[in-house]
């Protein structure tokens, strides 16, 4: 929710990471950006579990990896 939050207001997302202790927004906000984001019209509730899933994994993933570190890559893969 924070990476999707921060995506739509227009942030640079490369220097966020996410705050697991940081209370941002309402419960319908965000459930209105996962229906906004998942990509599928009408989604089930597991549907919306699912993407909040994957998105949460590949996120996590994204903050571990080297190649995503600006420190790291500077401006060589920006918004990568």
């Amino acid at each position: 929710f924070q990476y999707l939050r921060r995506f739509d207001q227009g942030h640079n997302l490369d220097t966020f990471c996410y705050k697991a202790h940081s209370v941002e927004g309402s419960p319908a906000e965000c459930l209105q950006l996962f229906l906004l984001h998942c990509g599928i019209t009408d989604p089930s509730w597991a549907e919306l579990r699912n993407f909040s899933c994957f998105l949460n994994v590949q996120l996590r993933d994204c903050e571990a990896s080297v190649f995503c570190n600006p420190d790291f890559v500077e401006d060589t893969l920006q918004g990568f």
